[in-house]
């Protein structure tokens, strides 16, 4: 038996014999035998079912979704890509106590502008509600869609990690000692966070009805959509870019705790990007679906539009080394690189890298042992594949 304070100690081997208590254990029923009458009741008991077999797994017989093969069986995999995005998530396993917050608090109240203020807060304000919109997305509308387990068990991983994100913004919340009715709600009172947020809940709210069903092509197509806006828009540009602010301060020495955190928080956007393009890509090609692409030129350019909107409220003067354009063409030339992927038109012709450094966040490798606690170097995200 498990030892619920020790679990993992060692178990004491069961006893040879049974206890001399004059009971004999009762003898398991063999499958299709009729047992013998209960001598007290007469009643014969329901003779144990007959086991049943299956076909074993054809791997080619798996899809994304609809597919009619068992959903409880991993291996042997059709999509091996989906298990190596679960192992490199595990590589970049971290949590936002791993990371020193003190010279954060001196920095926010003696050395950081009201301009850096406003973006700090601000970031952190549209962040803490935009994973929590993420977990929803692909633990309640997409997760449960999939027909293959290999690609449900990274999205399982992927749902922890944006809960996990959210618990490093409210930390970064509590530590810094903000208010955290006024940051949580400036999403609902700001209308330029509100108006991205509520561009998400409405491709959500979409594909989130109990009687979605996608066999029905139009519901399909719908559903592919929304996928392809929460990975090529939402994590894979406004995510993208939205933690540059952040790391603008940093390159200057300011706020470092919460960029870094930021910086491992990236590092596992990327891959929920990255995993969701390409799951929206095997679901076209599956489905033999063609999107329609002014849809997908509108949703680029509404998300663009709703950018800018965002970025001229957390910077309507610049700060040092950072500005709305330079948060613009960024934001254009990400969109670009996801678009490329996604094997879309390109939505901005001519958009040029504003922020060159920006890919070093996620690229660069870290190796450290967080406050000496750590037997061995922790390697997060240093060598994952990207692509």
């Amino acid at each position: 038996m498990l030892n619920w304070d020790e679990p993992l100690a060692p178990q004491p081997r069961a006893p040879e014999t049974a206890p001399a208590t004059g009971i004999q254990p009762a003898a398991a029923p063999i499958a299709g035998e009729v047992p013998a009458a209960d001598t007290q009741t007469g009643r014969i008991a329901e003779p144990a079912p007959m086991p049943t077999s299956a076909k074993p797994i054809n791997p080619e017989d798996k899809r994304v979704v609809n597919g009619l093969t068992d959903i409880n069986q991993l291996a042997p995999f059709k999509y091996p890509w989906a298990w190596e995005y679960f192992l490199n998530a595990n590589r970049n396993h971290w949590t936002p106590l791993d990371i020193n917050m003190t010279q954060d608090v001196h920095d926010y109240l003696h050395k950081l502008t009201l301009e850096e203020r406003h973006v700090y807060e601000n970031v952190l304000s549209y962040l803490t509600t935009s994973d929590i919109l993420a977990m929803r997305n692909i633990g309640l509308a997409v997760m449960e869609k999939m027909s293959a387990p290999e690609l449900q068990i990274y999205q399982a991983r992927q749902v922890y990690e944006e809960a996990m994100h959210t618990w490093t913004y409210q930390h970064c919340i509590e530590t810094i000692g903000l208010d955290q009715g006024e940051i949580y709600n400036r999403y609902r009172v700001v209308p330029e966070i509100h108006h991205k947020i509520q561009m998400c809940n409405q491709r959500l709210d979409s594909v989130l009805r109990p009687d979605i069903d996608l066999n029905d092509r139009d519901e399909l197509e719908n559903f592919v959509l929304a996928y392809t806006f929460f990975a090529g828009v939402f994590e894979g540009t406004w995510f993208y870019n939205g933690f540059s602010p952040i790391f603008a301060l940093q390159r200057r020495g300011l706020m470092k705790g919460t960029a870094e955190q930021l910086q491992y928080i990236m590092r596992d956007e990327v891959l929920h990007a990255s995993f969701g393009i390409r799951v929206c890509n095997q679901i076209v090609t599956e489905e033999n679906i063609k999107l329609d692409p002014k849809i997908i030129q509108q949703m680029w350019e509404e998300a663009e539009a709703a950018e800018m909107q965002y970025a001229k409220f957390l910077l309507p003067d610049p700060i040092l080394g950072y500005s709305a354009d330079d948060h613009i063409a960024q934001f254009r030339f990400i969109a670009n690189r996801r678009a490329n992927k996604l094997h879309h038109t390109i939505p901005f012709p001519g958009a040029e890298n504003a922020l060159p450094w920006l890919d070093e966040q996620a690229n660069l490798k870290k190796e450290k042992n967080f406050f000496e606690t750590r037997v061995t170097e922790y390697q997060t995200g240093g060598a994952l594949n990207w692509d």
